[in-house]
């Protein structure tokens, strides 16, 4: 592991609950200068040869959350949590290398024991500010750190097992902010189901642009199953459910 500490961090104000991923368009170096220039800073930077940069202890609240929310969580998400950056140059819309998913993967596993983070509370940055992130993008294998023990993912087979119907329910149910319910249901197909996430090459374009999911998608009857599924789990297996 290579340091090169920022002084971008202040002290936090709660206990670390929470790992939330993030894609970065540039490779490390690169990603550190801008870093100095926007005064942001993240914990940690996974580089695409798996080299694992750390920018900022891990007692101390880095910059990188801004305005987000996420189940019990509705201010200074950069307090409770720890900020993991992969370097990602179209921001997570193809996959990410192997060496960075093998590192990725035993970074949060030990991150996952060492601060018994609840598999709720391991989320993107487009999960928790679904209005204004697209990162770590559609590529983000969510489902393969849910095979290690890393997060959830859920089982189609479970999408009639809840009783919530409404999509702003079912987006709430599992941590979503539902101000903007299509925009966080975008978000969700960014994490859960990314078959239904348009191709996007135009970086500056994706940093600017909320996407919202439209009527055809939230009328989708595999998006419906996958919600429900997802919404399922969460509620059934989170010792602490999030209340609609």
């Amino acid at each position: 592991m290579r340091r090169k500490l920022l002084p971008f961090w202040n002290e936090r104000k709660a206990k670390v609950s929470m790992l939330v991923l993030h894609a970065v368009a540039f490779e490390p170096k690169e990603a550190i200068e801008c870093f100095r220039k926007y005064e942001v800073s993240s914990h940690y930077l996974i580089a695409k040869d798996g080299e694992i940069w750390q920018l900022v202890g891990e007692k101390h609240r880095a910059w990188h959350a801004g305005v987000a929310k996420w189940r019990e969580f509705k201010e200074d998400i950069n307090s409770c949590s720890i900020g993991i950056e992969l370097c990602s140059s179209d921001l997570g819309q193809t996959p990410f290398t192997s060496a960075q998913k093998k590192a990725a993967t035993a970074l949060l596993q030990k991150l996952v024991k060492k601060y018994k983070i609840k598999p709720e509370n391991i989320v993107g940055h487009s999960d928790i500010a679904p209005t204004r992130k697209v990162d770590p993008g559609k590529a983000f294998f969510w489902q393969e750190l849910a095979n290690e023990g890393i997060g959830w993912w859920p089982r189609l087979e479970d999408a009639d097992k809840i009783k919530e119907g409404k999509i702003e329910d079912l987006l709430q149910i599992i941590g979503y902010d539902t101000t903007d319910i299509q925009a966080a249901a975008y978000a969700f197909c960014r994490h859960f189901l990314p078959g239904k996430v348009k191709d996007e090459t135009d970086v500056s374009k994706m940093e600017k642009t909320v996407y919202r999911a439209d009527k055809k998608l939230l009328d989708d009857a595999l998006f419906v199953a996958t919600l429900r599924a997802t919404a399922y789990k969460y509620l059934s297996a989170s010792k602490t459910p999030c209340k609609i």
